[in-house]
This record gives structure tokens, sequence and C-alpha cells, in this order.
């Protein structure tokens, strides 16, 4: 990036966003790569870290941040290890810091399975948990080395301890015996790494042993007894070998460093670069920005809700700005400090993080193309030490700025032209952006030139922008108005301060006739605008109100539908439990009365028990029939009623194919009491239908002779449960069996049809399981074959 582009990104304060950038980064590496970011030019390279920024934000929500705080520059010290050094404990504190970086890093990679454009990065590490460990281990802090870094070193420091003990245990028993006196304190001390003993230094001949040192009065002596001497001495010589141990241990940490130099290396560059693009992902946290759109044409930018990193969140006011779609040159228009330069900064700084891969602070649908270059010549340049007023030292840039700008380039000019006089001014200022458009590039520009506004208004390719100023409260509104060229608030401003009118009329009339008429124009453009946004306001009121009484019609009926499922789903339950313990009571009530039938010879009890299973058959059966199809209860019609007496045969509604006796009339609740075969029960009476007869048969003789036989054409042989579910064709075929057996019936045949089997396989497996089945077989040619099954009853 050549002068002029680095002066331009100082003047729009993209050093300062690196600045902050830099503070989110852990590792000094990381935040070198944050202050050197530049914009790129390539749109592949911007789009790819973008798309970085916005994964590690994702994964940053979903995991937290990985920790780079252990990471510190090794290049140094690999290149040292590689050439034979030996490193020192810190050194090696270092690499293992790098190491364990490395391991929580992959293992954070672990914690998702997608792939995301971090996912190479992260493939870089390698980690090398044998080397950390050895080094963790054997090394405790920067000056001190673990007692099992090695077994030999755990040795020597065990002897150093047995032996210092016998020392202090030595001079224990002399500063506390008769010599005591000769001592100044009753202390045992070290001088030159021995151990010695405080002697008054007139005592000096009655205490023999060697002189250390002396105090800095001369009224002291540190004696080391020669009762001690040989013992100090073996402590001398185990600490030459701890030394020689400790340098050997270091030396074999630094081989295995050395061996592992290039992962290293490859891991600390990784970690760094991953410490940079989660420092991109933190600062958007911070300024709660988004991903534009990149686009891959260049020279075009939209903002959308677009606010000045460097501003309050919570107080600046967004803006919609754009350049190089329909229009390629801006002119914004309106008061002092209303926003005019912060917009023109908001448009640079924002195309400049968006090129070095940095989220910016305005809406999702905000769209940027990567600009070439980006010049800007914003604030006071004003120089005393170049004799360089505001006017000449703003052209001195934009010449500079003339010689280099072209096509795909962004050129932003504050106040372009002031400075001067005012008709010149604007003069040079229509001919500084003719210029730079013509050299292809596209141009933001302030002013308060009235000039401009007409060259904006008469030029195609250039348009207006203004400022809103509020004229009742004095104040800026900060909202730039695209379309619209801003209006001068000058004689209004001062009416309002309390400027005689007087005053202000003589300054109308030094207005000349067609500015007037454009002062005129330009207020009744301002009136027609607030109309408008007063109108579409309005109707954007209306829309969110239908569209909230939509959302809580939707909530509500989304809540009645749940609830109805819930009560729907309860019903259903309650419904399978009633199914389910009503079949259990059926089967022991089967097991129970075939025990009674073994113990019965006669043939009336098979016909009691047959009817038996029939009744509570069909009590489950009409069941399952209600709770799947919802039946409604059958009643009988009022003029097939009459108070029922004993004796009576009555039909049973709820029970199909069951005919039972009265036992006894109904009771005060509609009760009555009937016997089917052997069961007995109480029913309602409006759940039975008294069966007539045509014709009164006489009262035959009671027959002595044997039991008739009963009637096998009367009963049915077949039964058809095709269509049925395997539940509802499993309960048909014991209704149906109950009846064949209660008619004595020798085979019967049920037809399943033939399908895919599954209806075939279940009838026959529940048949075989049924106690009062001999055998079961599929039908042959003339039966039907395979589509039903024939079954002997026993």
């Amino acid at each position: 990036m050549n002068k002029l582009g680095e002066k331009s990104l100082k003047t729009l304060e993209y050093f300062t966003i690196l600045e902050r950038l830099g503070a989110h980064a852990a590792s000094e590496e990381g935040k070198r790569k944050c202050l050197a970011l530049r914009p790129l030019d390539d749109h592949e390279q911007a789009a790819l870290w973008l798309r970085q920024t916005t994964d590690a934000k994702d994964l940053m929500v979903r995991q937290g941040s990985p920790a780079f705080g252990g990471v510190r520059e090794v290049g140094a010290i690999l290149a040292r290890a590689d050439r034979g050094g030996v490193l020192n404990p810190r050194e090696l504190l270092t690499v293992a810091g790098v190491l364990t970086a490395a391991r929580r890093a992959a293992a954070y990679d672990a914690e998702h399975e997608e792939k995301t454009t971090l996912t190479p990065v992260f493939g870089l590490l390698s980690g090398n948990r044998a080397l950390e460990e050895s080094i963790t281990t054997a090394v405790v802090s920067e000056e001190e080395i673990a007692d099992g870094a090695s077994a030999e070193l755990l040795s020597i420091r065990r002897e150093m301890r047995r032996i210092s003990g016998k020392v202090r245990e030595t001079l224990g028993r002399m500063i506390s015996g008769e010599r005591s006196k000769y001592l100044q304190e009753a202390i045992v001390t070290q001088r030159n790494g021995r151990y010695v003993v405080p002697v008054k230094a007139e005592h000096r001949g009655d205490v023999p042993g060697m002189v250390h040192d002396t105090s800095s009065t001369g009224a002291t002596v540190f004696i080391e007894p020669a009762a001690v001497v040989e013992i100090n001495n073996q402590i001398k010589v185990l600490e030459g070998r701890e030394e020689a141990e400790i340098e050997r241990i270091l030396a074999e940490l630094s081989a295995e460093v050395a061996a592992y130099k290039d992962a290293l290396a490859q891991d600390y560059d990784a970690l760094t670069t991953l410490d940079f693009i989660f420092a991109r992902a933190k600062l958007s946290f911070e300024l709660n920005a988004q991903p534009p759109v990149l686009k891959p044409e260049g020279g075009a930018c939209r903002l959308l809700r677009a606010r000045h990193p460097l501003l309050d969140k919570d107080k600046a006011v967004p803006i919609d700005i754009a350049i190089g779609g329909e229009y390629d040159t801006l002119v914004i228009t309106g008061p002092n400090t209303g926003g005019k330069t912060v917009s023109l900064k908001t448009l640079g700084l924002l195309s400049l993080m968006a090129a070095s891969g940095l989220h910016i602070p305005a809406g999702e649908q905000s769209e940027i193309g990567l600009f070439e270059h980006i010049y800007a010549d914003i604030g006071d340049e004003q120089s005393i030490e170049q004799s360089l007023s505001t006017f000449s030292a703003h052209m001195k840039t934009i010449v500079s700025i003339m010689d280099v700008c072209g096509q795909g380039d962004l050129v932003l000019f504050d106040e372009l032209g002031a400075g001067t006089d005012p008709v010149e001014g604007a003069a040079l200022a229509v001919a500084v952006i003719g210029y730079a458009r013509q050299m292809g590039a596209c141009v933001a520009a302030t002013t308060h030139y009235a000039e401009l506004k007409t060259f904006a208004l008469t030029t195609d390719g250039v348009e207006n922008a203004s400022c809103e100023f509020n004229v009742q409260s004095l104040q800026p509104t900060y909202r730039l108005l695209t379309g619209i060229p801003g209006k001068s608030n000058a004689f209004a401003i001062a009416g309002r301060l309390g400027l005689s009118p007087t005053i202000i009329e003589r300054a109308r009339e030094q207005v000349s006739t067609e500015d007037a008429r454009f002062e005129d124009v330009l207020a009744e453009l301002d009136r027609e605008r607030r109309r408008v946004e007063q109108m579409r306001d309005e109707v954007a009121r209306m829309r969110a109100q239908a569209q909230s009484e939509r959302d809580k019609m939707r909530a509500e009926r989304d809540a009645a539908e749940s609830k109805i499922d819930k009560m729907l789903e309860s019903a259903q339950s309650r419904a399978d439990r009633m199914l389910k313990d009503a079949r259990m009571t059926a089967e022991t009530v089967f097991d129970e009365l075939e025990t009674l039938k073994k113990q019965s010879k006669q043939s009336l009890a098979g016909q009691n028990l047959a009817a038996a299973k029939a009744a509570l058959r069909g009590v489950i059966t009409q069941t399952e029939n209600e709770q799947r199809r919802g039946a409604e209860k059958r009643t009988v019609e009022p003029e097939e009623q009459r108070p029922v007496k004993p004796g009576d045969r009555v039909k049973l509604l709820n029970v199909a194919g069951v005919t039972a006796s009265v036992l006894s009339p109904a009771d005060k609740d509609g009760n009555v009491q009937v016997q089917a075969g052997a069961m007995k029960m109480t029913v309602r009476q409006d759940e039975m239908r008294l069966v007539r007869e045509e014709k009164k048969k006489q009262v035959q003789p009671r027959r002595t002779g044997p039991a008739p036989k009963l009637n096998l054409a009367a009963a049915d042989r077949e039964v058809d449960v095709r269509g049925m579910m395997v539940e509802e064709a499993l309960l048909e075929v014991d209704n149906f069996l109950s009846r064949a057996l209660m008619a004595g019936l020798p085979t019967a045949t049920i037809i399943h049809g033939k399908g895919t089997g599954a209806l075939r396989t279940a009838v026959q497996q529940h048949l075989r399981r049924n106690k009062r089945v001999k055998s079961v077989r599929s039908g042959v040619y003339g039966e039907g074959e395979q589509g039903v099954t024939i079954v002997e009853l026993g």
C-alpha cells in the first residue's frame, strides 16, 4: 500500500479499529497479526476471512472461546535447540505451553462434527502429549527441576537431605551444649553453601574450624566447625552430581524439542492464526456487528442501518448510504455537526473493515464490493511548520489523490473547496469531482455550496444527500436522507436564536431571486418528504399491528390444537389401558372356565363355556370398536320395548350374536340380571332387545332321553377378516370361534386373503395358541389355497 493509502487509513481511524482488535488477542504474535492487518484486494481471500470470522463467532456461541493464553514465541527457542543448545527451564516451559494450547485447541475442534472454514487451520495442530508431559513432569518452575525428573536425581536429592539433616543435628548439639556461650546467636546458617554457626569474635579460638565470613561490624565470625567439615564436603560433592544430572535432563528434553521443531513451529503458527481469527469474532461481538454480503463486482457498496464503529452503539443513529450502483458520486450537504463527516467516515471505514475480513456494524443485507483503493481528505490539515493554510493543506492532499486515483477507487472529500472564495471554491469542487469521475473513481463529498447541489441535480450519475436538521429544536437528527439536497437553515436558526426579524428580512433581500426560489423548492420538497414519511410510518404501524393480531390468532389456534391433541392422546391412552385390562380379565376367566370344563364331563358344560367366551370376547370387541370408530351406543327403539320379565329371551346389543335369558326384572336403576350359558351378568335394559316369537310354541313334555343335537346349519362356518388390522382381525376370529364352538362345529374357515401374508401368519400363530383348536392348516386347491385357513375344533 502506498503512502497516501496509509495516510487515508489513519484519517479514517482504521488503526484505532486495529488496536481494539489487538486487545482481544491473547498471544503476542496474535496481537502483531491484528495490528498488521490491511485491507485485501482479492475477493476470494476477503470472502474466506469474513467466513472465518463468522464461523468463529458461531463456535463461540455454542462452545465458548478456546484459550490461547499460554502461547508464547518459540522461534528462537526452536532454532537454539536445533543447533544443539541446551534449553533452560523457562524455555522448556514455553514449549510445553504451546503443546498444551495445541492439545486443548484440537479438543475444542473435536467437540463439533460439522466442517467449517476453520477446520483446515485446526487440522494443522498435531500436539505431542508425550513431550508435553515429559517437560511438565520434569520442570516444576523456571528455577526448579522436579525430584522425579529421573531416578538418579531423586536418589541424589534423598542423600543430600539425609546428610543435611545429619549436619543440622551435629550443629544443633553444639549450639545447645557447653559452647553455646561462645555463640553470638544460637542458630545454624549458611555461608558459601556450607553450614556455619555465628561465633563471637573474642571467642574465635574457642571454636575450632574454618572461618567463612565476618559480620560488617566485625563482632561476629561465621565458623564451620571441624566436626562438620567432612559432612559439608559430602554435600558439595552431591550438589555437583545434582547439577550434572539436571544438565543431562535438560539436554535430553532439548534434544526431543529439536526433533519435533517443525511440528512445534506449525502448531505455533496455527495457534496464533486461530488467536487472530477469534479476536476478529470477539470484536464482532463487541461492536454488535454482522458479516456484509461481499459482492463479486467491486467498486460499489450499499450500507443499511450502518453505525460508525467508534461511536457509542446505544446512542449512534444508524444511516443508510450507498454508492457505485445507480450513481457513482454522492454530494452530502447539511449543517455543521449534523453528521456529514461521520457519514463519510462510516462509508470509508466500513468498506475497509469488510475488505479486511471484519464484520461491520450494519444490517445483515448490507452489500460491499471491494474498492481497489480508498483515499480520504478529511479533517483540518493546517500546518504551521510547513506554512500551510487549511485550504493549502487540503489542496496538497487533493493533488496527491488526483495523481493516483483510478478505476475502482473510492475517493472521500470533506468540505471540498472550503477555505477560499465561495465562488471559486465551488467551481474548483465541481472540477475535482468531475476529474475523479472521469478517471473511473467513485466520489463522496460533503459541502455547503449550493452550486454542488445544483451540480448533483443536473448531472447523471451524481446524487444529492443531506443530513436532517430539526429547526424547532435547533438540533441535528443525524439521519442521512439520500436523494434530497440539504436546505440552508441559516435564517431559521438565526430567528430561533433571537435575531431581529428586520435584520433577517434585509438578509433575505440580499439573496438572489433564483437562490431564493431554489430554497423554496427545497423547503417544499422537505415538507413533502416529511408527509410521505409520516404516511409510511403509519402504514408500517398498521402492518405491524395486523401482523401482531395474526400472530396472536395463530398462537391461540396452535394452543387449542395442542390442547385437543393432548386430550385425544389421553383418551386413547385410557382406552388402551381399559382394553388391555379387559383382555387380561377375559383370559383369567377363560382359564378358570377351562378348569371347570375339565372337571365336568357333560356336553352342556362345553356349551356354557363357549357362551361365556362369546360374551366376554364380545365385550372386548365392542370396546375396541367404540375406541376405533367412535360408534354411538345402540339403543332400542321405543316401539320395540316393553318391561322384560323372568324367562324372556333377549338379544344383548353390545355383545354381538349372543342371546340370554332374563333371570330377574329390572331394578329401579334399569339394570336386569341375565344368563348367557354359564355366565351371569347385569345389563342395562336399554342395551338389550326382546326376542319376539312369531308363533307361541306349546310346551313340550320334558324328555328323559339324550339331549337334542345342535342345528349346525344355523351357525356360520366361515368368517371374513380381509381388510382388517391384525388386532381387529384376531378379536373377530376369537368371537367367531366362540360361536362355532357353542354350535359344535367340527371345522371352520377363516378368510384372510393372500396379500403380503402378514395377516395369515398372525391368524395362524394366534390359532395355534388356542387350547380348543386341534389343528390349523392353509387351504388347498378348491378351498381358497393360501387365502384361507382351515381350523379343526375340539
